[in-house]
């Protein structure tokens, strides 16, 4: 560049000759003419690509191939080896694999997808699952992580769940739209079974049921990407990676679901602060601008569940979600409804409420209440010990010296009678129960009957004193006091 540079200065400025350049720098004519006509040395230029002697017969080959794979499984998709090993075998090219492996890498770029930068008006949100794991309660558990963004202010709201289902994404919603204080006028969405029944068409959805019981509270317009067209809500697709690698990393270590979703909506709070590049202003002042257009909240709550219909089996147990749940043995054989959220099972009967469970997310558990087993029980005393409804029951230890004073006492009433106390928990809490048997205990009383008077006692409230208040008309009013004798005289009356 210095010898290029100094050529040009003294031919272009007169101080030296063409012929004599060429002499004393000992150059061509044509390379002083390429001097003088750039500013800087214009490096290789081919006037037409290289051939590729050996290749160039194979290469509608290679590009039918790489067509063909846009259809085929992501992970069944050739390679570049794949196809040097194809052209070799099927179609006898003789060349280098070196070559093979440039042509795949250059087809594969001028065929990316290139995509258009949108402009997101305010008002608007994305949702999309994520999956991460976490350390629950000592064990590793993969947990779906539901998000829902806000492309004009960036805000975002992330919430583990034990896995995609139609509670979790009731639930989500609802957390995150009460985390916005504001419903978006519009959400985009994937095609997830959750929400879509049914495909229709290009644009056109049949939703799921729920998803429009959800829709028609919040009010708010639905759209549905094309179908493996994810980049129509690539902002969310985006964030679900950026909420996994800073605020799942390293791998939570908490006790419950609960605990983890605290400190992921603490985490969203205090992204809030943070100011994008190319934003005007912060998360949270773009949010508060956001909520002008935003729908308000209902005034009602959302209850996130899903229901759904079930027949209580021989053993008074219902299936739901893989798992089965126990109902009071009266109701066995009966079909019963199941309302599931994400924490809890209810089960109900003609619109009565008759068991309530904890939501369990493993599969194929048994999850028993003892109590709707002792009304079966009472009439089968002999299977008491062997119930398996029963058997990590844990009972304080006034109820062990109760049933033993029952069964071995001469004036006990043996296991029939523990059970019918047992059974006041139908209509007590345990707590309740604990008092009036350990005051029963201390003073010589182990029947059913005696309990359950003193359970009752126990509840009744205590007479309040009656006030003046607010009757002034009764303050004049006096009252004497009451002779007994004068009963008595005319008892004697009477004799007489």
């Amino acid at each position: 560049m210095e010898q290029w540079t100094e050529v040009r200065r003294r031919v272009l400025t007169g101080e030296l000759s063409k012929r004599a350049a060429c002499r004393e720098y000992e150059m061509s004519w044509q390379t002083l003419a390429k001097m003088l006509t750039h500013t800087e040395p214009p490096g290789y230029r081919m006037q037409q690509p290289r051939k590729k002697r050996k290749l160039d017969p194979f290469l509608p080959i290679i590009h039918e191939i790489l067509q063909a794979d846009k259809l085929a499984p992501k992970k069944q998709r050739h390679t570049a080896t794949r196809i040097f090993q194809r052209l070799c075998e099927e179609h006898g090219y003789e060349g280098a694999y070196t070559s093979v492996r440039n042509a795949v890498r250059q087809w594969k770029q001028q065929t990316q997808e290139v995509f258009l930068p949108l402009s997101h008006p305010p008002g608007e949100a994305q949702v999309d699952f994520g999956h991460a794991y976490v350390d629950l309660a000592g064990e590793r558990e993969q947990l779906a992580l539901f998000v829902m963004s806000l492309p004009y202010s960036d805000a975002l709201y992330i919430q583990g769940f034990p896995r995609e289902c139609t509670e979790s994404f009731q639930e989500g919603h609802k957390r995150a739209i009460e985390f916005f204080e504001g419903v978006p006028t519009r959400i985009s969405y994937d095609n997830s079974r959750v929400a879509v029944a049914k495909i229709t068409g290009s644009r056109d959805r049949e939703p799921t049921r729920e998803f429009l019981r959800l829709q028609s509270h919040y009010l708010y317009e639905s759209h549905f990407c094309l179908v493996r067209r994810a980049n129509e809500k690539g902002h969310v697709e985006n964030l679900v990676g950026y909420g996994r690698r800073n605020f799942l990393v390293p791998v939570p270590r908490v006790g419950s679901l609960t605990e983890l979703n605290a400190e992921l909506e603490r985490l969203c709070r205090a992204d809030l602060e943070r100011t994008l590049r190319g934003k005007s202003a912060s998360k949270r002042e773009l949010l508060a601008e956001e909520r002008t257009a935003m729908l308000d909240l209902p005034r009602q709550s959302f209850d996130a569940r899903r229901v759904t219909q079930a027949n209580a089996n021989s053993l008074s147990l219902v299936q739901f979600d893989t798992n089965s749940y126990s109902v009071p043995v009266k109701y066995a054989h009966r079909e019963i409804t199941v309302v599931a959220s994400v924490d809890e099972v209810h089960l109900v009967f003609q619109g009565e409420l008759i068991a309530r469970h904890a939501r369990h997310w493993g599969r194929e558990q048994y999850l028993f209440d003892p109590v709707h087993y002792l009304a079966l029980l009472e009439k089968k005393p002999g299977g008491f010990d062997h119930a398996r409804p029963l058997k990590d029951w844990e009972l304080p230890e006034c109820f062990t010296t109760l049933r033993r004073r029952m069964e071995t006492e001469p004036t006990g009433l043996g296991t029939r009678e523990y059970i019918r106390t047992l059974r006041l928990l139908e209509s007590c809490s345990l707590q309740e129960l604990t008092g009036a048997v350990d005051y029963a205990l201390d003073i010589g009383i182990h029947d059913a009957d005696s309990i359950r008077v003193i359970l009752e006692h126990r509840r009744e409230s205590p007479v309040g004193l009656f006030s003046l208040d607010g009757r002034p008309h009764l303050r004049a009013v006096t009252v004497t006091e009451t002779y007994v004798s004068a009963y008595q005289a005319l008892l004697a009356e009477d004799v007489r």
